[in-house]
């Protein structure tokens, strides 16, 4: 059965303080003022994006990845203020293994004030109880102590070093692996 065969959005999951609700067109700005930023994607594997129309092509390639279940990318909002201030992923959804990439970003101004230690649990409980994961993946670039120690407190464990595995504005990038199973979330609540 496929994820969430028949909605048409993602569900909104409540986080503390904080929202995850389905990204929509009019956050293309706010897309932007993240996904732009060369310091935000200092370390993923992608270049920042280069103008708005970029931010418009991305809200909509969300939803058409959303519509082939191919990747689930929520906006991360404060309730009161609908302005996306961050992204939390589940990409590389399969099926068959049960098992899906978990990625995220946070603006700027947001760093350092614990935002994704709130949000990412209820993103990985929808994942497991939700949609059935067994399994949930990441990478992170070696050069990202706070990405990888996030994980780390998540109960994420490090499970291999690729070399070399992104190019990116022609610096090449190495990448951590972590992996968490459902049983090790269930045991860690």
């Amino acid at each position: 059965m496929p994820f969430l065969a028949g909605a048409t959005q993602l569900p909104t999951l409540e986080a503390g303080p904080f929202a995850l609700r389905m990204i929509r067109p009019d956050d293309a700005s706010d897309l932007f003022a993240i996904f732009g930023d060369p310091e935000v994607m200092r370390y993923w594997s992608t270049p920042a994006l280069e103008d708005p129309q970029a931010a418009r092509d991305l809200a909509r390639e969300i939803q058409q990845y959303f519509d082939r279940r191919g990747l689930f990318q929520w906006g991360l909002v404060r309730p009161g203020d609908d302005r996306v201030i961050g992204t939390a992923t589940l990409s590389n959804l399969d099926v068959q293994n049960r098992r899906a990439e978990l990625g995220y970003a946070l603006a700027q101004s947001e760093w350092g004030n614990g935002v994704m230690s709130e949000v990412l649990p209820v993103l990985m409980r929808f994942g497991f109880e939700t949609l059935d994961l067994h399994r949930i993946e990441a990478d992170v670039d070696p050069r990202n102590p706070a990405s990888y120690r996030l994980l780390e407190r998540l109960g994420f464990k490090k499970e291999g070093y690729r070399r070399e595995s992104y190019i990116l504005n022609g610096e090449i990038q190495d990448a951590v692996l972590y992996g968490l199973l459902k049983r090790e979330f269930e045991a860690g609540r």
